[in-house]
C-alpha cells in the first residue's frame, strides 16, 4: 500500500500522513528523515504530458530529499502557482532502504469552453471577452471569476451605471471531458442622474458660478437637451479640477475640496455635496524674468499679459506658460520653441507672498539651439517620396520650429492621400548637449481616387454618369504597364474624365493639373476641356407621357482653358494668386433657349480670371476643425464695344423696338425677325462681361476631443455679373442659379449652382417677366451657419452629423439688390465620405419663405436633398 502526504491549496504543508500498511510487514517513517529520490509517477493528468510536470517540478531520480522537507513544499507552491490545478497530493508509495517512491496526484482545473453574455448587446460582447481575457481554453480559477466580476461592475459603474450588478455562473459540459460552460448576466440599470449638486463653504463665489465650472456635470433640468446630466466618475473627477480652477481664475489660488459626497436620493437620482474651503483672495505683485538672454523683459511680459496689481489667475498663468490645449497657442513655450530652443523650460516659482500679494520669478532655462538631423517618412507605399518631401517644412539642418511642425500637418492633411487624424510626428533621439533632433512622419495611405457612376431620371428619360478622378496621378509612367495598380499613381496630379448622358443632352470632360508644374516651386498647371450637347425637346408632340428629342436641333459648348496658380509669402504663405486663360465656343443650330433672339450661330468668349485665395484651415479636408478659407475671383472678357465702331445703342433701340412690336401681339415679317436675330448675333458674337465672386468658411471647434469636436462652420458667399456697355446689356450666360442641393449636373452655360438647402432645385432664381422663365440672377448673397458633429473619423468611412441655418437670394439686377431680401430654411444632415466614391450625404430642409416661381405665397416647406460628390 501507498503512503500519503497531502498538501492543502493555502500553499503551506499542513499534515504528512504515513500509512503503514504493506503486504509483509510494517514500514516506520521518521519527520524529517532524509532519502534518495528513487522515483516519481505523477496520476491523474487529462491535458499535460506527465515528463513535462516531473521536468517542471524540478525533482530528479537519485537526488537527496528530505521527507517532509522544503523541496516537496516547494514544488506544491510552483505548481499552485501555476492556476492550473484545483487540488495537488503527494504520496509514498515505497520505501526500499534510503530510497524513497513518490506519486504526485493532481486533479486539473475544469476548461472554460463556452462563454456566453447577457443583458449587452452582441457588438460590444467581442470587446468584454477581449478586455477580461475570457476565451475558450482557459483554466477557470476563483480569481477569473471574481475578477471579471469586479471588471464589468466598475466598467459600468464608471460610465453612470452605479446600480451595476453582475452574476456569473459555471456549470459541466458534458460534450467535453473537465470543462465547463459559463454564464455571464449583467444587469446595468439606468444610469444614475444628478439631482442636485449642493455646496458649503462658498461665501465668495456663488452657487450658481461653481456649477457652471462643471464641464460634462450637470444638475438635471427639463430643458438642458445638449449638455448631459448623468454621473459619469471620469468626467466627474476631471471637473472637480476645473472646479479648482474657477476659483483659482478668480484670485482664490489656496481654494481646495475639503470633501465630496454621493448622496442617494432613490435608485435612479444622487446629490453631490461638495465642502470647500475658499481661502483669502491674491493679487499678482512684481514679476521678474531669470535665465533669458535670447528674448527681452519687454517681450516676454507681452506674451505673459499678466501685470503687477492684477487679479491672481492661476489658469491664466499656466496657459501664458504652456497652453496644453492648444498647440499653436501663443504662450512662453512656444515662443521658445517656434525659434529653435527644443529644450528650454519655463517654471513660474512664487518667491514672496505679503499679505494679499504674490511676487513672481518666472525662471527660464534656454538650453542649446537645437536643429533637425533626421528627417524621414514612413508609410507612404503608393505615394512618392518627393511629393510628401516637397509639402515639409522641417528639413535637415534646419532650426527646429513647432510651428513648422504644425504646419507641416495641416499640409499633408490638405493633400487627401492620407489619413489625416493619424499624421502624427514622432520626435526621436533627442540629444540636448549636441542640440540636434530627429523627425520621423508616419503616414497612412488612404484612397486618393474616386469612382462616380450615378443613374436617375430627369429631364424627360434617364440620366447616367460615369466619372472617374485620380487625386495622386503618375503621368510620367502612363506607358509603363507594370505601374498600373490599377493606374499610375504617387506623383501627386489630379486626372479627371467625367460623361454624363441621357436622351436629350450629353457632356464630356477631362482635367489634369500638377501641382508643381516647376518642379521646385508650388505652382500649380490646369488644363481643362469640356464638350456640352443640349438637344431640342419637343413638348408638344410628346405621346404616352414620353418626351419627343429632336438632335437635328441643339446647342452645343466647347470649353477650353489653362490656368496657373502659385503659392506666395505675402501677406502669408497661405495665400495663393491664381490666372486663368479660357476659350468657349456657344454654337446654336435651330435653338432658342429663350435669353437672347437667335437660335442659329456662334457665341465666343475669351476670358481671364484672377483669383486670390487662402487656404488655413487644420484638420483635413473631410472633417476641418479650425482656420478659414476664402477665394475672391474676377473673370473678365475684353470690353469688345468700347473698341469697336459699331453703333450699339442703334442697335439695342432697334431691337426694343422690334420687342414691344412683338410684345404687343403684332407679328414681325420675316425680314423683321431675321433682323432681330442679326441684331443679337451681332451683340452677343464676342460676349462682354465681368464676373466677380466672393467666398468664405470659417471652422470653430466649439467643444470636444481632437476625434470627437463640436464644429462651426460659417460660411458667406456674393457674386456679381456686370457688363461694360448698357447698350450691349448683360449676357445671357454666366449667371446665377440659387436653390436646392447645389448639384450642377450639368450647366450649359457656365452658371453657378449655389446651394440653398429647404428649396427646390434653382426655386429661388430670378423669373424673366416676359418669358416666364428662369434667367439667372445677375447678383446673389448666402450665408450659413452649420454645427457638424463626427461619428467616426476612420479611414474606411467618415462619418458626421450636421445641423444648419441658411439665408440667401438672388436678384435680377443691382437696382433690385437688396442683402436683407433672404430666403430662411434650416434642417438637419448627414453626411459620409468613401474614398472610393467620394462624398455622400442627405439633408432634409425646412424653407420658411415662398420661392421665387411665383407660384407660392406661404412657406415652401421641408425638401429632401441627396448630395453627391460636392464640396466638404
Amino acid at each position: 500500500m501507498k503512503r500519503f502526504i497531502s498538501y492543502e491549496p493555502l500553499l503551506t504543508l499542513l499534515l504528512l500522513l504515513i500509512t503503514t500498511f504493506t503486504t509483509a510487514q510494517e514500514l516506520s517513517l521518521d519527520n524529517g528523515k532524509k532519502y534518495i529520490l528513487g522515483g516519481i509517477e505523477v496520476t491523474g493528468l487529462q491535458s499535460y504530458n506527465e515528463q513535462t510536470v516531473k521536468t517542471y517540478t524540478g525533482l530528479r531520480v537519485g537526488q537527496p530529499i528530505t521527507v517532509p522537507g522544503d523541496e516537496i513544499s516547494a514544488v506544491i507552491n510552483k505548481l499552485w502557482g501555476l492556476e492550473l490545478f484545483r487540488d495537488i497530493n503527494f504520496y509514498i508509495t515505497n520505501i526500499d532502504g534510503d530510497k524513497v517512491f513518490l506519486e504526485l496526484e493532481i486533479t486539473e482545473r475544469a476548461t472554460l469552453s463556452d462563454i456566453k453574455i447577457n443583458g449587452v448587446k452582441p457588438r460590444k460582447v467581442d470587446a468584454i471577452l477581449d478586455d477580461t481575457d475570457l476565451k475558450k481554453g482557459k483554466k477557470i480559477t476563483e480569481s477569473l471569476i471574481s475578477n471579471t466580476k469586479n471588471y464589468l461592475e466598475n466598467k459600468y459603474k464608471k460610465e453612470g451605471y452605479l446600480n451595476a450588478k453582475v452574476a456569473i455562473a459555471v456549470a459541466n459540459d458534458t460534450t467535453d471531458a473537465n470543462a465547463q460552460k459559463m454564464v455571464i448576466n449583467v444587469n446595468k440599470g439606468d444610469k444614475v442622474k444628478i439631482a442636485k449638486m449642493i455646496f458649503e463653504g462658498n461665501e465668495e463665489l456663488s452657487d450658481k458660478k461653481l456649477k457652471g465650472a462643471f464641464k460634462k456635470t450637470k444638475e438635471k433640468k427639463f430643458y438642458r437637451f445638449w449638455k448631459k446630466s448623468k454621473y459619469i466618475e471620469e468626467d466627474y473627477e476631471n471637473d472637480k479640477q476645473l472646479l479648482v480652477d474657477r476659483y483659482a481664475e478668480n484670485g482664490y489660488r489656496d481654494a481646495r475640496i475639503i470633501s465630496d459626497s454621493l448622496i442617494k436620493v432613490d435608485e435612479n437620482n444622487i446629490n453631490i455635496k461638495f465642502n470647500i474651503e475658499e481661502g483669502n483672495k491674491y493679487y499678482i505683485g512684481k514679476i521678474n524674468f531669470v535665465g533669458n538672454s535670447v528674448f527681452t523683459d519687454r517681450q516676454l511680459a507681452a506674451i505673459l499679459g499678466l501685470k503687477q496689481g492684477d487679479t491672481y489667475n492661476g489658469v491664466l498663468l499656466r496657459k501664458r506658460i504652456a497652453d496644453d490645449s492648444k498647440p499653436d497657442a501663443e504662450d512662453l513655450t512656444n515662443l521658445y520653441q517656434n525659434n529653435g530652443y527644443l529644450f528650454s523650460s519655463i517654471n513660474p516659482v512664487e518667491v514672496s507672498a505679503q499679505n494679499d500679494t504674490i511676487d513672481f520669478e518666472i525662471r527660464i532655462i534656454e538650453g542649446k539651439e537645437t536643429f533637425l538631423n533626421h528627417v524621414d517618412v514612413v508609410g507612404n507605399d503608393r505615394t512618392n517620396d518627393h511629393v510628401i518631401y516637397r509639402e515639409l517644412r522641417t528639413r535637415p539642418g534646419q532650426k527646429y520650429n513647432k510651428s513648422d511642425i504644425i504646419r507641416t500637418i495641416q499640409e499633408l492633411q490638405q493633400l487627401g492621400y492620407f489619413d489625416a487624424e493619424a499624421i502624427k510626428p514622432d520626435i526621436l533621439n533627442a540629444n540636448p548637449n549636441e542640440g540636434t533632433v530627429d523627425i520621423n512622419w508616419n503616414l497612412v495611405e488612404s484612397g486618393s481616387s474616386q469612382i462616380e457612376l450615378q443613374g436617375g431620371y430627369g429631364g424627360g428619360g434617364f440620366i447616367g454618369t460615369l466619372g472617374l478622378s485620380f487625386n495622386n496621378f503618375s503621368i510620367k509612367n502612363i506607358l509603363k504597364g507594370e505601374a498600373y495598380q490599377p493606374v499610375p499613381m504617387g506623383d501627386g496630379q489630379t486626372f479627371a474624365m467625367r460623361v454624363q448622358a441621357s436622351r436629350s443632352f450629353r457632356v464630356y470632360s477631362l482635367n489634369f493639373a500638377e501641382p508643381w508644374f516647376s518642379g521646385k516651386k508650388p505652382v500649380r498647371l490646369s488644363l481643362n476641356f469640356s464638350r456640352t450637347q443640349q438637344f431640342a425637346t419637343d413638348f408638344a408632340s410628346s405621346t404616352r407621357n414620353r418626351i419627343e428629342i429632336d438632335k437635328s436641333r441643339g446647342f452645343s459648348i466647347t470649353s477650353v482653358s489653362a490656368g496657373l496658380a502659385k503659392r506666395v509669402q505675402w501677406p502669408d504663405d497661405y495665400f495663393t494668386i491664381s490666372h486663368s486663360l479660357g476659350y468657349q465656343l456657344y454654337e446654336f443650330n435651330n435653338y432658342n433657349l429663350g435669353l437672347f433672339n437667335f437660335g442659329n450661330g456662334r457665341s465666343n468668349s475669351i476670358t481671364y480670371t484672377l483669383g486670390i485665395s487662402r487656404n488655413a484651415i487644420s484638420g483635413g479636408q473631410i472633417f476641418p476643425r479650425g482656420g478659414s478659407n476664402f477665394e475672391v475671383t474676377a473673370k473678365v472678357t475684353p470690353p469688345y464695344s468700347l473698341l469697336s465702331n459699331k453703333d450699339f445703342a442703334a442697335l439695342r433701340d432697334r431691337s426694343e423696338e422690334l420687342a414691344i412690336k412683338q410684345g404687343g401681339g403684332t407679328a414681325l415679317t420675316s425680314a423683321e425677325s431675321q433682323e432681330l436675330e442679326n441684331i443679337d448675333q451681332e451683340r452677343f458674337k464676342f460676349l462682354e462681361y465681368y464676373k466677380l465672386k466672393f467666398k468664405g468658411d470659417w471652422y470653430t471647434t466649439l467643444a470636444g476631443s481632437a476625434d470627437k469636436s463640436l464644429v462651426l462652420r460659417t460660411n458667406a458667399e456674393f457674386g456679381f455679373l456686370g457688363n461694360y456697355n448698357n447698350d450691349v446689356g448683360d449676357v445671357p450666360f454666366e449667371r446665377f442659379f440659387v436653390g436646392g442641393d447645389g448639384l450642377g449636373n450639368f450647366t450649359l452655360d457656365g452658371r453657378d449652382i449655389v446651394q440653398l438647402r429647404g428649396y427646390e432645385n434653382q426655386s429661388l432664381t430670378p423669373v424673366s417677366p416676359l418669358t416666364g422663365q428662369q434667367e439667372g440672377g445677375l447678383i446673389y448673397n448666402k450665408f450659413s451657419l452649420e454645427l457638424r458633429y463626427p461619428l467616426t473619423l476612420k479611414p474606411s468611412a467618415s462619418i458626421y452629423g450636421l445641423t444648419f441655418l441658411e439665408a440667401g437670394n438672388a436678384f435680377s439686377d443691382f437696382q433690385e439688390f437688396n442683402p436683407f431680401n433672404l430666403k430662411r430654411s434650416a434642417g438637419v444632415g448627414l453626411r459620409i465620405f468613401m474614398p472610393a466614391f467620394g462624398l455622400l450625404g442627405i439633408d432634409f430642409g425646412y424653407g420658411f419663405d415662398p420661392d421665387n416661381t411665383g407660384t407660392e405665397t406661404s412657406p415652401h416647406g421641408w425638401e429632401t436633398h441627396f448630395i453627391i460628390g460636392q464640396q466638404f
